[in-house]
């Protein structure tokens, strides 16, 4: 079987050629341009619906950080941005600044949260009663926050009163010794009661008046706010002024000092996020240093300043713009009770004074509110001083992860709660200890991590303001720009329902303060890259080799939202996602997207509450995919499908050319099973060397059109060419070995009964096309698909000016038109009009004796030409225009409209696949004046 399939393909040489020629090119084609799309790529879907512009247009964020509601419904949720820590490298941040048509990138890093002291002072002058001899001011505080909904009672402050003196501790050299020198000369062990007033007793003896703060100094950090007490003292001197013990104001300040009105100070404890920005790029970006009210702005030069203390202790202190508006509904209220101890609170230890002024003689004395706006504010027009203003501790620093929510039946989101992290506030052993926010006892919905900057024993770690900056001056801020995707966007959220909106007073509902709460504040310190390396020394965080959060990215050249700007955006994320491998998001077109959100109730009397927050619905969301695009796709297997048409074609017409051998064999006793395998034997050969070829030539093809393959990808053209030379003649050898050896007496061309005479060679030539309606439908067909595919790709690339953009319907056709698309749909039209001529080649073939005749009864050749030319024409218009309306109805769906711009490119395409068919019908028109007219005469 093997010889004869062999001699059969040598004994046709030239029909075996043309076979493995079609072959070869479909197969080495498609190995070559599948080679060019399987790269990464830039998806785009979404549908556009705003038409100004934000402060950047593409968001560059680390690789996985998209969340679930992202990816499902194109959502994010406001200040998404202080909920991501680190991930971005400074050399991806260069490579990002490095891409042509990038305008601005401005990074920022995410630090956490650091817990600031609002100080709130209080005047307690009329609570005192002057004619006592000892008296106990109790201070009752009750926190508040979320528009009072909130509320927790803490534990009271005491303000300790006396006439009787006073002993004050005076401080040297060294801050905090375990033994100290009093003002009367001696010196006293501190250990258990701190740096506390001693008071003169009956007998002249002293005694301390005791502090519980020293009791809870190593655990402060493991206390909240609402849990911790303190004694203030203070003496009524006899001149009526109020003198207390300035130990606590360092080394070199007076023992004490006194004052007409007796005032102390409650604290608020409120988490600030930190965060590290450019300050040249944040300056182009959203113009921070036209924001700057007070100080002076941000330096490229501010380092983290490091100062060796001696004794091993090291200090780094970072200069920072803190907020003039701190976005954190947060109140303390105190109410005053005078009460009269029976005896000197220093003969009281301080475990007992609770218990010990139960059931004293009290008298209301007062009361007041401050929140913490208000006492902010007032903490700032003190000035940027070291001393008295604009400082916190970094030695604790908390990040808060994202808020995850479940997906009700309606649409609405409810938020989940998390299991609370009190330990992040952990912070033993460090020089600033500060307790933990009271509302960490609340409930909490987002994870909590420490950031751990380093050993707190031996390294301080403080921010200082140089400068107060106003975020609502900020470009994000403005009417044209304010989008919740802004970094900076003021959070607050309204009341979706009747009972929620009465429950918030009408009021928007505000972050409480709480870094596990719901909703988040921006960033309210800043402080430059630069500093990074310096605060994050001898630390353990991840954020050390990849401190930015994001890079936002604003592209030159764009006005406002427009198709041209838009596909320019595109452009540049797609080469900013490759290069770097980030997540990249598009947010130009992004706008407001309100939510409905239901927040479980807390643990300190909040209401669970519906709410409508302003979410950003992105108008172009983007995703790095690592596949071959499902346009590039098609374009490909149309070649294949186009090839297996050719090949069908020609298979079958050897088949027919050798009907009476099959019809021989048949009668010699040959059975149907052995012709059709005799058929494909020769098939499958042409394809195996086909296959083997394809492999040698794919390599120096791609290395001419700049396209890299690899050895797998190269080998696929063999079982490539096998399949496609098996599926195009399996139909003809079925046909073959099932013919009845009768059937080789018929005509191979039918007549067409129903067409009238023909009176013109183009009448003629239509009518021969109308005898073999199968070949005439196949060759049209293969013609059509290409010039279809064709149409598409041009479209792309002209009418809609190189890409389909913002309204595609998934991933149908690429963002681009590729070199790769367009020659595989080049190649498509050109194996469309191979089948053409192929056609026509038969048709002569076939009617040879009929063309024969023609010029023995006077015909000319270049009349039949002609009418072979006509033939061509004919076959070519009915493939080209079918194949042009096709993709003029397939470019008008997938982008929803049809410009006129269209119109002329199908127009083109359509005319262009014609000219390809009337010349490759010149290659057939001219084996005419071959044509043996005596012997087929004779043979008829």
């Amino acid at each position: 079987m093997l010889n004869f399939v062999w001699r059969q393909l040598r004994g046709r040489a030239g029909r075996s050629a043309a076979l493995l020629v079609g072959v070869l090119v479909a197969t080495t084609g498609f190995v070559v341009l599948t080679g060019a799309t399987t790269t990464s790529r830039l998806a785009v879907t979404g549908a556009v619906e705003r038409d100004t512009r934000a402060a950047y247009d593409i968001l560059v964020r680390p690789k996985g950080t998209r969340t679930a509601l992202e990816a499902e419904r194109g959502l994010v949720r406001p200040n998404y941005l202080s909920g991501l820590f680190g991930g971005i490298t400074t050399a991806q941040y260069d490579q990002v600044k490095a891409v042509d048509g990038v305008d601005v990138a401005a990074p920022i890093a995410m630090l956490g949260y650091s817990t600031t002291p609002i100080e709130m002072p209080i005047d307690l002058t009329d609570a005192v009663d002057r004619s006592l001899d000892r008296q106990v001011i109790r201070i009752d505080r009750a926190f508040l926050a979320e528009r009072g909904l909130t509320h927790a009672t803490a534990a009271p402050t005491y303000v300790y009163v006396t006439k009787h003196g006073l002993h004050y501790p005076v401080i040297g050299d060294q801050y905090y010794p375990d033994a100290v020198r009093y003002t009367d000369g001696r010196t006293y062990d501190t250990q258990d009661c701190g740096l506390t007033p001693r008071e003169v007793l009956d007998g002249g003896r002293t005694e301390p008046v005791c502090d519980l703060r020293v009791e809870q100094g190593n655990q402060l950090t493991a206390l909240t706010e609402r849990q911790t007490w303190e004694v203030n003292t203070f003496r009524l001197l006899p001149n009526g002024r109020f003198e207390q013990s300035t130990a606590g104001n360092g080394p070199d300040a007076p023992a004490s000092s006194s004052a007409t009105r007796l005032t102390i100070t409650l604290r608020l404890t409120v988490p600030f996020l930190l965060a590290a920005v450019d300050p040249d790029a944040e300056q182009r970006l959203v113009g921070l240093t036209d924001t700057v009210v007070t100080g002076r702005p941000l330096a490229a030069t501010d380092t983290t300043v490091v100062t060796n203390q001696g004794g091993g202790l090291i200090s780094r202190r970072v200069s920072v713009l803190a907020t003039s508006r701190p976005f954190v509904d947060g109140a303390i209220r105190a109410t005053y009770t005078r009460l009269r101890p029976g005896r000197s609170l220093a003969e009281i230890p301080p475990q007992d004074l609770t218990a010990a002024l139960r059931g004293a003689p009290a008298v209301a004395a007062g009361g007041t509110e401050q929140d913490a706006l208000s006492a902010y504010r007032a903490q700032l027009a003190d000035g940027l001083s070291a001393d008295t203003c604009c400082w916190g501790q970094l030695q604790v620093v908390v990040q808060a992860g994202q808020a995850t929510y479940d997906q009700q039946p309606d649409g609405t989101l409810r938020v989940n709660t998390t299991a609370p992290g009190p330990d992040v506030y952990n912070g033993e052993g460090t020089l600033i200890p500060l307790p933990r926010p009271w509302l960490t006892e609340d409930t909490s919905f987002r994870p909590l991590i420490s950031l751990r900057l380093g050993p707190g024993g031996q390294d301080a770690r403080q921010w200082h303001a140089v400068g107060l900056f106003d975020p609502e001056k900020l470009t994000g801020f403005s009417d044209l720009g304010k989008v919740p995707l802004e970094t900076y966007e003021p959070p607050a959220a309204q009341g979706a329902d009747d009972r929620s909106r009465a429950a918030l007073g009408g009021q928007p509902l505000e972050p409480s303060g709480n870094p596990a709460g719901y909703l988040s504040a921006p960033p309210l310190l800043l402080t430059t890259l630069a500093s990074v390396p310096g605060l994050l020394a001898n630390g353990t965080s991840p954020q050390r080799t990849a401190p930015i959060s994001a890079i936002r990215v604003r592209v030159a050249d764009v006005h406002g939202y427009s198709e041209r700007s838009a596909e320019r955006v595109r452009l540049i994320a797609e080469r900013i996602a490759t290069e770097t491998g980030l997540d990249v998001d598009i947010t130009l077109g992004s706008s407001p997207a309100p939510q409905t959100v239901e927040l479980p109730a807390g643990a300190f009397g909040r209401p669970e509450l519906r709410l409508t927050e302003n979410w950003s619905a992105l108008g172009v969301a983007s995703a790095i995919v690592k596949a071959v695009d499902r346009k590039s796709a098609a374009l490909f297997v149309l070649v294949l499908v186009v090839c297996v048409l050719f090949l069908g074609n020609a298979v079958s017409a050897a088949v027919r050319d050798r009907r009476p051998e099959l019809a021989v064999l048949a009668c010699l006793g040959w059975p149907a099973r052995r012709i059709g395998a005799l058929i494909l034997g020769e098939v499958t050969a042409l394809g195996l060397a086909a296959g083997l070829l394809s492999v040698g030539l794919a390599f120096p093809l791609g290395a001419a059109l700049d396209i890299a393959l690899d050895w797998r990808r190269a080998l696929l053209a063999v079982p490539v060419a096998l399949l496609l030379a098996l599926v195009a003649g399996l139909a003809p050898a079925l046909r073959g070995a099932r013919a009845h050896p009768a059937a080789a007496l018929r005509p191979p061309v039918a007549a067409a009964r129903w067409v009238r005479r023909p009176r013109s060679l183009p009448g003629l030539a239509l009518v021969n096309l109308v005898r073999a309606p199968g070949r005439t439908l196949l060759g049209a067909g293969a013609l059509a698909i290409g010039v279809a595919a064709l149409t598409v790709v041009a479209a792309a690339a002209y009418a809609f000016r190189g890409a389909i953009v913002g309204s595609l319907l998934g991933d149908t056709v690429s963002l681009s038109v590729r070199g790769a698309d367009a020659m595989a749909a080049v190649a498509t039209v050109l194996l469309g009009a191979a089948a053409v001529a192929d056609v026509l080649y038969l048709n002569i073939r076939d009617r040879a004796a009929e063309l024969a005749t023609l010029r023995a009864t006077g015909w000319t050749d270049a009349a039949l030409r002609r009418l072979i030319g006509y033939e061509g024409l004919l076959l070519g218009a009915l493939g080209a225009l079918t194949g042009a309306g096709l993709g003029l109805g397939g470019a008008a769906w997938l982008v929803g409209e049809l410009p006129p711009a269209l119109l002329l490119v199908t127009a083109a395409v359509a005319l262009a696949g014609m000219l390809v068919t009337c010349l490759a019908a010149l290659v057939p028109a001219a084996l005419l004046h071959r044509l043996p007219t005596a012997r087929l005469l004779a043979e008829e």
